[in-house]
């Protein structure tokens, strides 16, 4: 028995069907029935490769012409671009056009490509290395990524910690400037919010970390989790010295739990436990 699997890509320039790959089962074992990890990476790999090569040349083909006169943009060379993704890193052909002589402009040439890719590894891997990083250690978090999916051979600890530091760099400038205080509003208008829902429970504990290249200089790791009745647990942490927004990022994570301004938080940290309205904290 064989199994032809074709992928059709539909357009305004019509319908193309090309053939992807061609599976075979010539014997009814247990091994042989559905896909093998092998086969399965290897089709995800071919899928990945035709629909990003096919959405890459639709792309540039809508911006060859000038957008101002429609005239076609002549090409100044190409050169080759890696995308990393979940299913296969991609070579790409990326060209260099002239920029159009209807209108002034501070480069003669530019790449269209770069413009579709700011970053050359997509958001899914981003997102599946960051969260895989964060739970075990790189070199685990990269087998894991082999092990499961077609991806390079070029990934290891080391590009999954690049990665995961993009990612913390970018989600610490996305966090919200440092403030002595997070109250809004007045006790007049927390009344007249809705009825709050139980406290949020937070429990916090504070460690020392010896440094990893000075052994006798220690530093001091805050971590916490916060728990609510409904929705999933929020862990957090900084180290006290380095972190500039510690109060911030607490009530970032508060907020994202739905932490209403009338609402208590409980606050469990050395066996002890005392009570604060979240506009107090």
């Amino acid at each position: 028995m064989r199994f032809l699997i074709h992928l059709a890509a539909e357009s305004e320039a019509g319908q193309r069907l090309e053939e992807i790959a061609c599976l075979e089962r010539n014997e009814p074992r247990l091994e042989n029935i559905g896909l093998s990890l092998r086969e399965a990476k290897q089709l995800l790999a071919a899928i990945q490769t035709k629909i990003v090569e096919q959405q890459v040349a639709d792309y540039l083909e809508t911006q060859r012409p000038c957008p101002r006169c429609g005239r076609i943009r002549g090409l100044n060379g190409s050169h080759e671009v890696t995308f990393q993704t979940l299913f296969g890193n991609l070579e790409l052909r990326s060209p260099r056009w002239n920029h159009c002589g209807c209108q002034p402009n501070p480069a003669k040439t530019f790449s269209p490509l770069s413009e579709l890719l700011k970053e050359h590894v997509s958001p899914e891997r981003l997102y599946l290395e960051t969260k895989w990083a964060s739970l075990i250690s790189f070199e685990l978090a990269a087998h894991l990524l082999k092990d499961a999916l077609p991806v390079a051979e070029t990934v290891n600890a080391a590009s999954v910690r690049n990665h995961l530091h993009r990612v913390a760099e970018r989600a610490e400038a996305a966090l919200g400037e440092e403030r002595g205080s997070f109250i809004e509003g007045c006790p007049q208008q927390w009344a007249a919010l809705p009825h709050p829902p139980p406290p949020l429970t937070v429990g916090i504990d504070g460690g020392y970390v010896r440094h990893w290249e000075d052994k006798k200089t220690h530093f001091e790791v805050i971590v916490g989790k916060s728990m609510c009745e409904e929705g999933p647990s929020r862990c957090f942490g900084f180290v006290q010295t380095y972190d500039s927004k510690p109060k911030r990022r607490l009530f970032e994570l508060l907020k994202g739990q739905g932490m209403q301004m009338n609402q208590q938080v409980m606050f469990f940290s050395d066996g002890a436990a005392t009570s604060a309205r979240c506009n107090n904290t």
